[in-house]
């Protein structure tokens, strides 16, 4: 099975595939937009799931690359990540904000939101715009229901520490869009 998925090799870790895809398109039944915003993680990162191991829950995160892991956050939110490096590795990158291009009416219904910068804004958010569930985990990225398009031309890339964890919160593994609208929170000094 091929990692290289929308021009980006998934196999390779986590915080260069959280950079790359900054401006690639994500799509579920149809419904998505541009990621402007990601965070890595990786299983030597006490901040991520996969720290303690293979667990029924994060069991996907250690599967092939190039697929979805998708946890529900504190009880009430499902998080969308993409799992990287070889399998049984256990690393991540969660797709934090999107800007809306392909399915807003549907977005809009999904949320009650109609301020389209407000229908991706955080990863919680993403998900219900997109309609993703449980049903989404460990589901391969470059099949029906995801589509992945690359990015076209260059874009501009803020770097940051990752927001709301609380270990290894030291670590510049948060990327953006510079200048995007769209992110879940503004990056330190831009």
């Amino acid at each position: 099975m091929t990692t290289l998925i929308a021009g980006i090799d998934f196999s390779a870790p986590s915080h260069d595939v959280a950079r790359r895809l900054i401006g690639v398109t994500v799509l579920v039944d149809g419904v998505g937009g541009r990621i402007v915003e990601t965070e890595a993680y990786d299983r030597v990162d006490p901040a991520s799931h996969s720290f303690s191991g293979p667990t029924p829950r994060n069991q996907a995160m250690f599967g092939a690359p190039g697929h979805a892991y998708v946890y529900l956050s504190y009880g009430m939110h499902w998080c969308l990540n993409f799992v990287c490096r070889e399998e049984g590795h256990g690393a991540g990158v969660l797709i934090r904000a999107l800007e809306p291009v392909l399915g807003l009416e549907a977005m809009r219904a999904r949320r009650g939101q109609h301020d389209a910068r407000l229908l991706c804004s955080g990863p919680g958010r993403v998900c219900q715009a997109l309609g993703v569930t449980r049903a989404h985990n460990a589901l391969a990225l470059n099949a029906l229901p995801f589509e992945l398009l690359p990015r076209s031309g260059r874009v501009r890339i803020a770097v940051g520490p990752r927001i709301g964890i609380s270990k290894a919160v030291d670590l510049p593994w948060r990327f953006g869009l510079a200048g995007s609208r769209f992110l879940s929170k503004p990056f330190p000094g831009a």
